[in-house]
């Protein structure tokens, strides 16, 4: 949020991605697999991050938690989002990560239909899913590298190890076989089946 303008979204979410990675070699995190060879899977889904031509404000921190709710008699609105340490301006469907942590958020009908009333657009084409998996990835290793400046307890940093590792490596996976496909030319339009 401090770091200087971007030209385009590619060079901003680079250079975010590329902060954390080197904090985790910085912090010595337990990543599933090299600092490096996550960076190179990545990099590798770059080119659908040119899809995004107007940023949006994301807060990128969205769940139950971080949404305060007013309810009257007559309504229930948000009166506030507070936790806003993630926040960032680029691409809206990365606040989609927060909304279904450790999920999919494609699975989330109700939501979508609402999103998608509001005007917001919820397509999950191959450069949406890519991108997607890069937010998921982004997310995951910020919780993952932070377990060490913070100085998590060995509870907190277990979760993260059973919990957030196999998404991890899940999405890292979707990005290698996608990216494999689109590059033999493929037609395969989606991760559904990953």
């Amino acid at each position: 949020a401090l770091g200087p303008l971007a030209p385009d979204w590619r060079s901003a979410f680079a250079g975010m991605l590329d902060a954390i990675l080197d904090d985790a070699r910085r912090f010595e995190a337990r990543l599933p697999r090299p600092v490096d060879e996550i960076a190179g899977t990545l990099r590798t889904a770059y080119d659908a991050l040119d899809e995004v031509t107007v940023p949006a404000l994301v807060h990128f921190d969205l769940w139950d938690g971080n949404i305060l709710v007013e309810r009257t008699a007559d309504s229930v609105r948000i009166g506030g989002i507070i936790d806003g340490e993630r926040m960032f301006w680029g691409d809206p469907l990365a606040e989609f990560v927060s909304l279904a942590l450790l999920g999919d958020i494609r699975t989330d009908e109700a939501f979508l239909s609402g999103y998608r009333e509001g005007g917001g657009r919820a397509d999950f084409d191959r450069p949406a899913l890519l991108r997607l998996a890069l937010y998921r990835a982004y997310l995951y290793l910020i919780m993952l590298v932070e377990t060490v400046p913070r100085a998590m307890g060995e509870g907190d940093v277990r979760w993260r190890e059973e919990a957030v590792v196999p998404e991890l490596v899940t999405v890292l996976d979707e990005i290698e076989e996608q990216v494999s496909v689109g590059a033999a030319g493929g037609t395969r339009e989606s991760l559904d089946d990953t």
